[in-house]
Protein backbone atom coordinates (compact mmCIF):
# COMPACT_ATOMS: atom_id res chain seq x y z
CA UNK A 1 0.00 0.00 0.00
CA UNK A 2 1.08 3.59 -0.73
CA UNK A 3 2.79 5.10 2.40
CA UNK A 4 1.31 8.07 3.87
CA UNK A 5 1.37 10.48 6.36
CA UNK A 6 -2.20 11.29 8.69
CA UNK A 7 -2.36 14.01 11.08
CA UNK A 8 -5.47 15.24 12.94
CA UNK A 9 -9.10 13.48 13.49
CA UNK A 10 -12.29 14.04 11.60
CA UNK A 11 -14.07 14.00 7.86
CA UNK A 12 -10.90 12.44 5.62
CA UNK A 13 -8.96 14.92 3.41
CA UNK A 14 -6.30 13.29 0.75
CA UNK A 15 -3.51 15.04 -0.64
CA UNK A 16 -1.33 13.21 -3.66
CA UNK A 17 1.53 15.57 -4.48
CA UNK A 18 3.13 16.38 -7.93
CA UNK A 19 5.48 14.73 -10.19
CA UNK A 20 9.29 14.48 -8.18
CA UNK A 21 7.44 15.45 -4.81
CA UNK A 22 6.57 13.46 -1.94
CA UNK A 23 4.05 13.69 1.18
CA UNK A 24 7.38 15.92 3.06
CA UNK A 25 5.89 18.90 0.67
CA UNK A 26 2.33 19.09 2.65
CA UNK A 27 3.55 18.87 6.00
CA UNK A 28 2.87 22.11 6.86
CA UNK A 29 -0.55 22.91 4.80
CA UNK A 30 -1.30 19.35 6.00
CA UNK A 31 -1.24 20.50 9.99
CA UNK A 32 -2.85 23.54 9.26
CA UNK A 33 -5.71 21.38 7.25
CA UNK A 34 -5.64 18.89 10.32
CA UNK A 35 -6.15 21.96 13.07
CA UNK A 36 -9.53 22.36 11.53
CA UNK A 37 -11.36 18.99 11.75
CA UNK A 38 -10.17 17.01 9.29
CA UNK A 39 -7.90 13.77 8.96
CA UNK A 40 -5.56 14.38 6.35
CA UNK A 41 -4.06 11.60 4.68
CA UNK A 42 -0.51 13.35 2.54
CA UNK A 43 0.15 10.61 0.22
CA UNK A 44 3.62 9.04 -1.50
CA UNK A 45 2.85 7.97 -4.86
CA UNK A 46 4.06 5.22 -6.73
CA UNK A 47 7.68 5.93 -7.53
CA UNK A 48 7.79 8.51 -4.89
CA UNK A 49 8.67 9.17 -1.97
CA UNK A 50 8.85 6.05 0.44
CA UNK A 51 6.12 4.40 -1.54
CA UNK A 52 6.20 1.11 -3.61
CA UNK A 53 9.17 0.96 -6.48
CA UNK A 54 7.92 -0.28 -9.70
CA UNK A 55 8.70 -0.01 -13.54
CA UNK A 56 5.31 0.45 -13.94
CA UNK A 57 4.06 3.70 -13.78
CA UNK A 58 1.05 5.06 -15.60
CA UNK A 59 -2.07 7.39 -14.13
CA UNK A 60 -4.20 4.48 -14.49
CA UNK A 61 -2.06 2.41 -11.88
CA UNK A 62 -1.54 5.42 -9.75
CA UNK A 63 -5.24 5.79 -9.73
CA UNK A 64 -5.86 2.42 -8.72
CA UNK A 65 -3.22 2.64 -5.96
CA UNK A 66 -5.15 5.50 -4.44
CA UNK A 67 -8.52 3.48 -4.91
CA UNK A 68 -6.95 0.43 -2.82
CA UNK A 69 -5.22 3.12 0.07
CA UNK A 70 -8.89 4.72 0.22
CA UNK A 71 -10.88 0.94 0.71
CA UNK A 72 -7.88 -0.57 3.09
CA UNK A 73 -8.36 2.62 5.47
CA UNK A 74 -11.91 2.72 4.97
CA UNK A 75 -12.10 6.19 3.91
CA UNK A 76 -15.47 7.80 2.40
CA UNK A 77 -16.44 11.15 0.81
CA UNK A 78 -13.42 12.44 1.11
CA UNK A 79 -12.11 15.58 0.14
CA UNK A 80 -9.32 15.16 -2.63
CA UNK A 81 -6.61 17.64 -3.41
CA UNK A 82 -4.17 16.84 -6.06
CA UNK A 83 -1.32 19.24 -7.42
CA UNK A 84 -0.04 18.88 -10.68
CA UNK A 85 0.83 15.43 -11.60
CA UNK A 86 -1.05 14.13 -8.43
CA UNK A 87 -4.12 16.77 -9.92
CA UNK A 88 -4.22 14.19 -13.16
CA UNK A 89 -4.41 11.31 -10.62
CA UNK A 90 -7.02 13.10 -8.69
CA UNK A 91 -9.10 14.55 -11.43
CA UNK A 92 -9.24 10.60 -13.47
CA UNK A 93 -10.10 9.01 -9.70
CA UNK A 94 -13.13 11.56 -9.21
CA UNK A 95 -14.53 10.62 -13.07
CA UNK A 96 -14.32 7.10 -12.41
CA UNK A 97 -14.85 6.41 -8.45
CA UNK A 98 -17.58 9.83 -7.96
CA UNK A 99 -19.25 8.38 -5.34
CA UNK A 100 -16.13 8.27 -2.99
CA UNK A 101 -15.79 12.33 -2.96
CA UNK A 102 -17.54 14.87 -1.61
CA UNK A 103 -15.75 17.63 -3.29
CA UNK A 104 -12.59 18.09 -5.63
CA UNK A 105 -9.61 20.32 -5.83
CA UNK A 106 -6.95 20.43 -8.26
CA UNK A 107 -4.01 22.76 -7.92
CA UNK A 108 -2.11 24.03 -11.49
CA UNK A 109 -2.76 21.56 -13.90
CA UNK A 110 -5.70 20.84 -16.16
CA UNK A 111 -6.95 18.24 -18.24
CA UNK A 112 -4.93 18.57 -21.18
CA UNK A 113 -2.20 17.24 -22.56
CA UNK A 114 1.48 18.46 -21.56
CA UNK A 115 4.40 18.11 -23.92
CA UNK A 116 7.45 16.88 -22.13
CA UNK A 117 9.33 20.10 -20.57
CA UNK A 118 10.85 18.15 -17.55
CA UNK A 119 13.85 17.57 -19.46
CA UNK A 120 16.59 19.40 -18.02
CA UNK A 121 15.39 18.44 -14.89
CA UNK A 122 15.93 15.03 -15.35
CA UNK A 123 19.22 15.40 -17.07
CA UNK A 124 20.48 17.15 -13.80
CA UNK A 125 19.49 14.53 -11.60
CA UNK A 126 20.79 11.25 -13.89
CA UNK A 127 24.08 13.69 -14.05
CA UNK A 128 24.87 12.70 -10.24
CA UNK A 129 26.83 9.80 -9.50
CA UNK A 130 26.28 8.22 -6.10
CA UNK A 131 28.43 5.91 -6.41
CA UNK A 132 31.55 8.56 -5.78
CA UNK A 133 29.64 9.17 -2.57
CA UNK A 134 28.97 12.94 -2.93
CA UNK A 135 27.74 15.05 -0.21
CA UNK A 136 24.67 16.79 -0.30
CA UNK A 137 26.55 20.33 -1.22
CA UNK A 138 28.28 18.23 -4.06
CA UNK A 139 24.64 16.90 -5.14
CA UNK A 140 23.70 20.60 -5.18
CA UNK A 141 26.15 21.99 -7.45
CA UNK A 142 26.12 19.27 -10.01
CA UNK A 143 22.38 19.98 -10.07
CA UNK A 144 22.73 23.38 -10.31
CA UNK A 145 25.14 23.04 -13.79
CA UNK A 146 21.23 21.68 -15.31
CA UNK A 147 18.64 24.07 -12.89
CA UNK A 148 19.44 27.36 -11.94
CA UNK A 149 16.52 28.30 -9.83
CA UNK A 150 17.09 27.67 -6.21
CA UNK A 151 13.98 26.79 -5.02
CA UNK A 152 13.21 24.48 -7.84
CA UNK A 153 16.63 22.56 -6.72
CA UNK A 154 15.83 22.82 -2.71
CA UNK A 155 12.52 20.97 -3.94
CA UNK A 156 13.80 18.23 -5.94
CA UNK A 157 16.83 18.14 -3.47
CA UNK A 158 14.29 17.26 -0.30
CA UNK A 159 14.40 13.88 -1.74
CA UNK A 160 18.07 13.60 -0.58
CA UNK A 161 18.35 10.91 2.04
CA UNK A 162 21.34 9.05 3.70
CA UNK A 163 20.25 4.84 2.24
CA UNK A 164 23.42 4.18 4.58
CA UNK A 165 26.40 5.21 6.61
CA UNK A 166 28.25 8.06 4.08
CA UNK A 167 25.95 7.17 0.77
CA UNK A 168 23.20 9.46 0.13
CA UNK A 169 20.05 8.29 -2.39
CA UNK A 170 17.25 10.26 -3.99
CA UNK A 171 14.15 8.60 -2.79
CA UNK A 172 11.98 8.91 -6.26
CA UNK A 173 12.78 6.10 -8.68
CA UNK A 174 14.28 7.95 -11.29
CA UNK A 175 15.04 5.04 -14.14
CA UNK A 176 11.44 4.16 -14.01
CA UNK A 177 10.30 8.30 -13.78
CA UNK A 178 12.39 8.53 -16.70
CA UNK A 179 11.82 5.61 -18.91
CA UNK A 180 8.05 6.60 -18.29
CA UNK A 181 8.35 10.43 -18.88
CA UNK A 182 5.45 10.68 -21.47
CA UNK A 183 2.57 9.57 -19.31
CA UNK A 184 3.28 12.58 -16.96
CA UNK A 185 1.49 14.82 -19.88
CA UNK A 186 -1.12 12.73 -21.01
CA UNK A 187 -4.93 14.17 -21.80
CA UNK A 188 -7.36 12.86 -18.99
CA UNK A 189 -9.50 11.17 -21.56
CA UNK A 190 -12.58 13.51 -22.76
CA UNK A 191 -15.28 11.09 -22.23
CA UNK A 192 -14.63 11.24 -18.49
CA UNK A 193 -16.36 14.59 -16.58
CA UNK A 194 -17.25 14.91 -12.97
CA UNK A 195 -20.53 16.11 -11.83
CA UNK A 196 -19.82 17.51 -8.14
CA UNK A 197 -18.26 20.34 -6.77
CA UNK A 198 -14.32 21.35 -8.14
CA UNK A 199 -11.98 24.04 -7.62
CA UNK A 200 -9.06 24.92 -9.77
CA UNK A 201 -6.83 26.83 -8.17
CA UNK A 202 -3.49 28.22 -10.42
CA UNK A 203 -0.66 30.51 -10.14
CA UNK A 204 -1.05 33.57 -11.51
CA UNK A 205 2.26 33.65 -13.07
CA UNK A 206 2.32 29.77 -14.27
CA UNK A 207 1.00 28.79 -17.52
CA UNK A 208 -0.54 25.26 -16.67
CA UNK A 209 -4.03 26.58 -16.76
CA UNK A 210 -4.40 29.26 -19.63
CA UNK A 211 -7.85 31.21 -20.10
CA UNK A 212 -8.13 29.23 -23.21
CA UNK A 213 -8.37 25.99 -21.19
CA UNK A 214 -11.41 27.03 -19.24
CA UNK A 215 -13.85 26.36 -21.50
CA UNK A 216 -12.87 22.56 -21.94
CA UNK A 217 -12.31 22.35 -18.52
CA UNK A 218 -16.24 23.37 -17.56
CA UNK A 219 -16.94 20.82 -20.23
CA UNK A 220 -15.52 17.97 -18.11
CA UNK A 221 -15.78 19.35 -14.66
CA UNK A 222 -19.13 21.63 -15.23
CA UNK A 223 -19.55 22.34 -10.83
CA UNK A 224 -16.06 23.98 -11.49
CA UNK A 225 -14.93 27.22 -9.83
CA UNK A 226 -11.31 28.79 -10.94
CA UNK A 227 -8.97 30.57 -8.13
CA UNK A 228 -5.57 32.79 -9.26
CA UNK A 229 -3.66 32.68 -6.61
CA UNK A 230 -1.82 35.83 -7.48
CA UNK A 231 2.10 36.33 -7.13
CA UNK A 232 2.74 32.59 -7.78
CA UNK A 233 3.85 30.22 -10.05
CA UNK A 234 3.90 26.34 -10.10
CA UNK A 235 4.16 25.61 -6.73
CA UNK A 236 1.69 28.08 -5.84
CA UNK A 237 0.73 26.46 -2.62
CA UNK A 238 4.61 26.40 -1.41
CA UNK A 239 5.12 30.19 -2.99
CA UNK A 240 1.41 31.67 -0.90
CA UNK A 241 0.54 29.44 1.20
CA UNK A 242 -1.51 31.94 2.87
CA UNK A 243 -3.49 32.60 0.35
CA UNK A 244 -3.84 28.82 -0.87
CA UNK A 245 -5.25 27.75 2.90
CA UNK A 246 -7.26 30.61 2.94
CA UNK A 247 -9.14 29.43 -0.36
CA UNK A 248 -8.67 25.77 -0.27
CA UNK A 249 -10.58 26.07 3.54
CA UNK A 250 -13.95 28.74 2.37
CA UNK A 251 -14.01 25.93 -0.29
CA UNK A 252 -14.21 22.88 1.72
CA UNK A 253 -16.04 24.53 5.18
Amino acid sequence: MLFSKIEGEGKPFVIIHGFLGMSDNWKTLGTQFAEQGFEVHMLDMRNHGRSLQSEEFSYDLMVEDVMFYCKEKELKEIILLGHSMGGKVAMQLACLYPDLLEKLLIADIGPKYYAPHHQKILEGLQAVDFSTQPSRSDVDEIVSKYISDFGTRQFLLKNLYWKTQGQLAFRFNLDALVKNIQEIGKVLPNDLSFEKETMFLRGANSNYILDDDISSIEHQFPKMKLVTVPNSGHWLHAEQPKIFYSEVMNFIK
